[in-house]
């Protein structure tokens, strides 16, 4: 596949470099897995019939594997992990110019569009308050309702004077953001697959580069995919998109284990990158963890979460810093 390369120059912040290639097969044309009529969905389509990446382990999904990481697997390669561990432990406490400082603090925020921000407003008090949580943490929500991937892969998009307003606001500089969640999507997608897909892993790839350009203490960068979208009654981001965006979070994942975004040395062109919780289950279908998604979950559009769906999320969100191997030791005061 060709992958479009972006040169570096400076703006606000630097803009997006080369997006790297995957083994992503060539675009083809629109096939069943192209959505349904919007009068056929709502709170009556409680299954689409997609396996979850984590569980696609027999069978394929138009050609490609299931898992989260190369090989059908669900936990990352085992040099990527150790390579996480290892600018995991180096995150310490800094001061506004990005220096270590025993009395400093450094960030994580959250990167993407509307969901993502009611998401992670509804993780941040609960983190907050959270004992287990390191006090030189700061949480912060950087992701603005109606920012597609598309805008925030522009490096003059305001999404970005925004975060640097809400990064003041919370008494921080860029200089201490220290790890980021990401969750992106594209409104009125209408591409077949794989076409959608590669969009969104090229636009996830370019603000990958904007982050390491802008933010220069950012190790670490956790990618999800979006909630189930079964419900949906508008074109806004329906299935199978929100399924297939799982595909295109993987492929950036690949693209990074495979060479094309280094996030070390002179050459880093990106944070080390890995899956944050992964979020997609077959509506009332319950995942094998438990997860499954009512249409009480949603908002009347079947695509926004209501209260009880954000507070899934959220929920996922805490476990996931609690537990991951990297994340856990710049999240917890006693990893």
């Amino acid at each position: 596949m060709r992958i479009l390369v972006l040169p570096l120059v400076l703006v606000t912040i630097l803009a997006c470099g080369s997006a790297g290639t995957s083994a992503v097969p060539a675009p083809v044309s629109p096939s069943p897995s192209t959505p349904t009529d919007p009068s056929q969905q709502g709170c009556s389509r409680t299954s689409v019939g997609f396996t979850p990446l984590t569980e696609l382990t027999s069978a394929t999904y138009q050609g490609q594997r299931g898992g989260l990481y190369p090989d059908g697997r669900n936990a990352p390669p085992a040099v990527h992990l150790t390579a996480g561990v290892s600018l995991a432990r180096a995150i310490r406490p800094l001061d506004s110019s990005g220096q270590p400082s025993a009395t400093g603090r450094y960030a994580f925020v959250s990167i993407g569009m509307s969901n993502t921000t009611q998401e992670f407003s509804t993780f941040k008090p609960m983190a907050d308050s959270d004992s287990l949580r390191s006090p030189r943490l700061a949480v912060v929500d950087g992701a603005q309702g109606g920012m597609t991937a598309s805008d925030w892969s522009n490096p003059s998009c305001t999404c970005w004077n925004e975060l640097d307003n809400r990064l003041r606001a919370a008494g921080l500089t860029r200089a201490q953001v220290a790890a980021a969640w990401i969750k992106l999507a594209d409104a009125q997608p209408s591409e077949g697959w794989p076409a959608h897909a590669q969009r969104l892993q090229r636009e996830t790839e370019a603000v990958l580069q904007l982050l390491a350009a802008g933010f220069p203490n950012l190790r670490l960068a956790y990618l999800s995919s979006r909630i189930y979208a079964g419900y949906a009654t508008s074109t806004l981001n329906p299935e199978p998109y929100a399924y297939q965006s799982g595909f295109a979070m993987r492929w950036v994942i690949e693209d990074q284990i495979n060479g094309a975004l280094p996030y070390a040395g002179a050459s880093r062109k990106a944070p080390w990158v890995a899956w944050g919780p992964y979020l997609w289950a077959d509506g009332t279908r319950t995942r094998g963890d438990g997860l499954a998604w009512t249409c009480g979950d949603f908002q009347s559009d079947g695509t926004h979460p209501s209260t009880s769906g954000r507070q899934k999320v959220a929920q996922q969100l805490l476990d996931f810093v609690r537990s991951d191997p990297t994340a856990r030791l710049w999240y917890l005061a006693a990893p």
